[in-house]
């Protein structure tokens, strides 16, 4: 008698982790994108040019091109010049700098250097998901550099910062 109860827990033990382990279902994608490739296979990306009143030589150029190789190297999307799946398009809205920073007799400590980026995004496969946002982000510096030694290093921070908040926006769906 003994020996059926234990044979008959085990079995009862087994069946019910086979349940678990057959109905849970655990999915992840390692590049961060949740795109069905069956019904969106295009995208376009245009030129964000800087609109904003502190201008930045090569501000425009390198944000455009880190936000097409940041969809060229996490989506299996082909990129088309017009009218793609997805499209992406906006302008660099803000780049300036602020003091950040008070000390004690109110001289500035700190500076931070701000970038703002509206986008309009559309998805012409499902148009719930466009939208026109501002995207932000900013980086404090100490005011021992000025903003010419350390402008190179931030706006890639900058320009990676946003990059990430715009395609968590747009294909990560987080």
């Amino acid at each position: 008698m003994v020996w059926n109860k234990r044979i008959f827990f085990l079995f009862a033990s087994f069946v019910t982790l086979l349940g678990v382990f057959v109905s849970c279902k655990i999915s992840y994608k390692f590049n961060g994108s949740s795109i069905d490739y069956s019904v969106v296979k295009t995208i376009n990306i245009e030129e964000f040019p800087n609109r904003a009143p502190l201008v930045y030589a090569s501000l425009s150029s390198d944000f455009t091109e880190k936000l097409k190789d940041e969809f060229s190297s996490k989506t299996a999307l082909r990129f088309v010049e017009h009218d793609g799946d997805l499209q992406i398009s906006g302008e660099i809205s803000g780049y300036n700098v602020v003091s950040s920073g008070v000390n004690s007799s109110g001289e500035a400590m700190d500076s931070r250097l701000q970038m703002s980026v509206s986008v309009r995004f559309v998805n012409k496969v499902n148009s719930t998901e466009s939208f026109e946002r501002t995207f932000s982000s900013y980086q404090t510096f100490s005011n021992e550099y000025t903003i010419d030694q350390v402008q190179g290093e931030l706006n890639e921070q900058l320009i990676e910062d946003i990059v990430s908040q715009i395609f968590n926006a747009t294909v990560a769906n987080w």
